[in-house]
């Protein structure tokens, strides 16, 4: 049994919910987002929110069970709060700047890199050195954030090019 997958996700004050033949769509003030089930399980909108359950009993569908569930409470934590990452850059002359639908990355080449925002995605530039991106579709913003990070992958014998949060910066 999963232990994620039993708890219904709620839905706040303002966010509403259909499920229409696998696909559940959620509608929040930060958009509307829409994930696709899989044939194992199936999710329906109840007086406590959506619950995902598993079709039949058998292993891939108890596995996919607690993934859904999250699935879809990411839908629901997107359209409400958003989701947000935060990179530093580490290096000497390397910074970062918001031009536009474009990100202008100086990272020690012989030329800048231009790095195109895709939609759906906020970059802001604190400083020249530090990066927060946020969207609602929480697995875009990971995706954004590790296309820079790939930019300049750290050498081995030095500490990260690009840290994610202060948590992951090495000193």
């Amino acid at each position: 049994m999963s232990r994620i997958g039993k708890n219904p996700v709620a839905l706040p004050k303002g966010v509403t919910a259909t499920v229409l033949d696998g696909t559940v769509s959620v509608k929040g003030p930060k958009g509307e987002l829409k994930v696709e089930l899989v044939p194992e399980v199936e999710a329906t909108i109840g007086e406590n929110g959506i619950s995902v359950r598993p079709r039949n009993n058998d292993q891939r569908s108890r596995a996919m069970w607690g993934m859904q569930r999250t699935l879809v409470n990411n839908l629901v934590v997107g359209v409400t709060t958003g989701f947000s990452q935060q990179l530093e850059i580490n290096g000497v002359g390397y910074r970062a700047a918001v031009q536009g639908r474009n990100l202008q990355l100086q990272l020690g080449f012989s030329h800048d890199v231009n790095y195109p925002i895709p939609k759906g995605v906020e970059i802001v530039s604190e400083r020249p050195t530090a990066l927060t991106i946020s969207g609602s579709n929480k697995q875009m913003v990971g995706q954004v954030a590790s296309e820079i990070r790939s930019m300049r992958p750290p050498e081995r014998t030095h500490a990260p090019n690009f840290a994610r949060d202060l948590a992951d910066h090495l000193l």
